[in-house]
């Protein structure tokens, strides 16, 4: 075991591979960030690195004391990352390329800390996933599935509430009026997000592991919902108003209310949840 304190130079050396850390993944940086300014559906891989540093923080408590490093496990660790990273470079797949990053931070922290610091930035280093976009085969193969589903579902609502609305493909027609949903609406970078956002609350709130992993499993159909919901609101005011600028200003502001919505939806479980599910008192406390 080890004080870190009493180790300055385990300071220093940490601050050396921070910085090795920095100009090895330089390249990969400026091509997430470059996403996150361009792609909407990245657009929340700014809060990512935040809230994983947020998450360290609220943990402080359970901070490790006394460090057990783990030098050779953790080289291993950053071998394979590397291997990983040389080899997604080669093939020019970016997505592992990129979260071969978070593998490499696990080893310096197991080469480090050893198992004691390794498990308490676990979590933060899991989250880290979310800021990397989607793998591309991944997109391909939801893509098509998902936008055959908001279709279907949209239509159908749209008919429950007495609008010609008939499905071909992934159009609606409405009357003389065409929707096109298409890839972009399939709703699969809304989940994507949306899931990052309810991983963030199950990683912070105080609740048994059954509730947390019924909130996250959640996040699919709510975000699903909430996708068809702006597909057939944009459907709705194709018919009742008229004019193209007030159709794109009620297809982009749905848009924008997705999310608003979708952790509505998510703030109405936790609050089920909380009254539904009753914790009793264990006999120690009730004597």
């Amino acid at each position: 075991m080890m004080n870190f304190r009493a180790k300055p130079q385990a300071a220093l050396g940490l601050a050396a591979l921070t910085v090795l850390t920095g100009w090895a993944f330089w390249p990969t940086f400026t091509t997430l960030v470059h996403l996150w300014n361009t792609d909407d559906g990245c657009s929340h891989g700014y809060l990512v690195p935040a809230f994983s540093a947020y998450l360290l923080w609220s943990r402080r408590d359970r901070f490790p004391k006394s460090w057990s490093p783990r030098p050779v496990l953790g080289l291993c660790v950053i071998a394979a990352s590397w291997a990983l990273r040389i080899v997604a470079g080669i093939r020019f797949n970016e997505w592992p390329e990129a979260v071969a990053l978070i593998p490499f931070l696990v080893g310096i922290t197991l080469a480090f800390g050893g198992w004691p610091l390794g498990k308490w930035m676990l979590p933060a280093f899991g989250f880290l996933v979310f800021m990397i976009r989607l793998p591309y085969r991944f997109e391909v193969a939801l893509g098509t599935p998902l936008q055959d589903l908001a279709t279907m579902v949209s239509t159908f609502i749209l008919q429950t509430l007495g609008q010609p609305a008939l499905a071909e493909g992934h159009t609606i027609h409405l009357r003389d009026m065409k929707l096109e949903v298409v890839q972009a609406c399939s709703g699969l970078k809304m989940l994507f997000t949306f899931v990052a956002f309810s991983s963030a609350v199950c990683l912070i709130v105080k609740k048994p592991l059954s509730d947390r992993l019924v909130i996250l499993a959640s996040a699919i159909p709510i975000a699903i919902f909430v996708n068809v919901l702006r597909i057939t609101g944009t459907g709705l005011a194709f018919q009742w108003v008229s004019g193209d600028v007030v159709h794109q200003w009620s297809h982009d502001l749905a848009g924008w209310l997705m999310m608003p919505l979708a952790l509505a939806f998510l703030g109405v479980e936790l609050w089920v949840l909380k009254h539904l599910i009753v914790d009793l008192p264990t006999r120690a406390a009730a004597r």
